[in-house]
């Protein structure tokens, strides 16, 4: 009997010192306690009953870990919102930024090409939307300014206002060369605000601009970046160049087509045309058609329903011809006859016996080169129906400057 008192004393003491602990510290005494009594006993074994004792612990130890593992207090009726920290006033850019969009943002329109189609079987008619767009307002008589390639060859056209009003547009003309297209829509003036317009001839590369339209169908969508470089050339929609392009890296998507390019004043700089993009959406390189050649045009699809395109009343040599002849500029077939040109004396092709005698070869307009049709386009539409041009021509071994009055052609 002796002999089991220290025992009983022993575990006594284990239960009063395992009382006076929290429930996290329980576990690991009571592991503690097995592990020295375990251990005890083992060393009293035989040396080849001691591995059993060892693994004993481990399962043992692992069993109370799971079974006794202080649970984690997950909830607590007591939780109540954080307090918001004061941010203080904007930052200048930020300031102008919203500035910008709070003020323009309501001229910018999203612009809906539908198309119609017959079913195969029924033979039925049913719209389905083609594309979709962006545009702004030019005039309080509802006049809408857009690219050509979002309305395209559009059975019906849809323009939705800042105030989400839907409105069909009429379409007023266009301009294939330069990618533009005027609608109209009879919306009441009070729901128009015509975009204020600025200047893009002065612009440095650097500069701070904005774009402002509807990306993926997502309408009224600002990003901004700057004027990366100026004085591109981009292809419009029938092949022509289009000259004196502003590059941005704002970002500008599908669905950014037609809408404002702003400068920091807020003023229109550009109509936002194409990206670069291997993807399709924004890479970082974006082109708008600058607002000078806008201002020009706009008005006379609004007076015209297209464009007075200035000229001279000539035929010239296909490129591939001019090409083989190694011709450098644009050699003049035909002069039409009771023309300016003709009147300037300008000079055709001609066949004098079996020989082939060359035109005049225009080399430049008001000493700007001209080496293409393109260059020609290009450097008459500076200018309107009616001015006075200085042509560069090249007649045989001689340079001439020859005085041209420019004339409406087609």
């Amino acid at each position: 009997m002796g002999s089991s008192h220290p025992n009983i004393v022993m575990h006594t003491g284990y239960i009063g010192l395992i009382q006076g602990l929290d429930e996290g510290n329980k576990v690991t005494c009571i592991f503690a306690i097995i592990v020295n009594e375990v251990f005890t006993y083992a060393m009293k074994g035989q040396r080849r009953f001691r591995i059993i004792p060892i693994v004993f612990i481990i399962v043992l130890g692992a069993a109370l870990y799971i079974f006794f593992k202080p649970s984690q207090k997950i909830h607590d009726e007591k939780a109540e919102p954080r307090a918001v920290v004061a941010r203080g006033d904007l930052a200048q850019d930020e300031k102008t930024a919203t500035e910008i969009f709070r003020n323009v943002s309501r001229s910018v329109v999203y612009i809906t090409n539908i198309e119609l189609r017959r079913d195969f079987f029924s033979l039925n008619s049913y719209e389905i939307p083609k594309g979709s767009g962006s545009g702004f307002v030019w005039d309080k008589d509802g006049r809408i300014v857009t690219n050509f390639h979002v309305i395209g060859d559009a059975s019906r056209i849809e323009v939705v206002l800042a105030d989400n009003t839907k409105w069909q547009a009429s379409l007023v003309g266009i301009s294939q060369d330069k990618d533009l297209a005027v609608l109209k829509i009879s919306a009441p003036p009070e729901k128009l605000h015509p975009i204020p317009l600025g200047d893009s001839r002065n612009l440095l590369v650097g500069q701070k601009v904005f774009a402002i339209g509807n990306p993926f169908g997502l309408d009224q969508t600002m990003t901004s970046g700057i004027v990366s470089a100026l004085g591109r050339e981009i292809q419009s929609a029938n092949g022509r160049t289009i000259q004196g392009v502003i590059q941005t890296d704002a970002a500008i998507n599908p669905g950014n087509s037609g809408g404002p390019l702003l400068d920091s004043a807020g003023r229109l700089i550009g109509v936002n045309t194409a990206i670069f993009s291997p993807s399709g959406a924004s890479a970082g390189i974006g082109f708008a058609v600058p607002v000078e050649g806008i201002n020009r045009i706009v008005p006379e699809l609004i007076s015209h329903g297209r464009i007075v395109n200035p000229g001279i009343a000539i035929t010239i040599a296909h490129p591939s011809l001019a090409e083989r002849l190694d011709i450098q500029g644009v050699l003049i077939i035909n002069v039409q006859k009771g023309t300016s040109a003709a009147a300037a004396g300008l000079r055709g092709t001609r066949q004098v016996g079996a020989d082939i005698i060359l035109g005049d070869i225009i080399v430049s307009v008001n000493s700007k080169p001209v080496l293409s049709y393109d260059d020609l386009r290009n450097e008459f539409d500076k200018y309107k129906t009616g001015e006075l041009v200085k042509l560069g021509i090249v007649r045989g071994n001689d340079k001439l400057i020859v005085p041209v009055k420019l004339e409406e052609v087609q």
